[in-house]
């Protein structure tokens, strides 16, 4: 079954989402903001051994002033 993941990383937690193939949301998490984290989160709860990165557009830049 193909799942797709989207991450919003902040400076102190990331937000992580999955879905299906159908858009299904199948896990939602907030982690650390670190590398070591997010690819534990991946390995265990999430159970994913092969990841495989595809491109996606990608909007970055600096946090809004408030």
């Amino acid at each position: 079954m193909k799942q797709y993941a989207g991450i919003d990383v902040s400076l102190e937690y990331s937000s992580v989402c999955a879905v299906d193939a159908d858009g299904r949301i199948i896990r939602e998490a907030k982690i650390l903001s670190e590398p070591d984290a997010l690819i534990a989160s991946a390995r265990t709860a999430w159970r994913w051994s092969a990841l495989v990165w595809r491109p996606a557009p990608c909007r970055s830049g600096s946090m809004p002033g408030w």
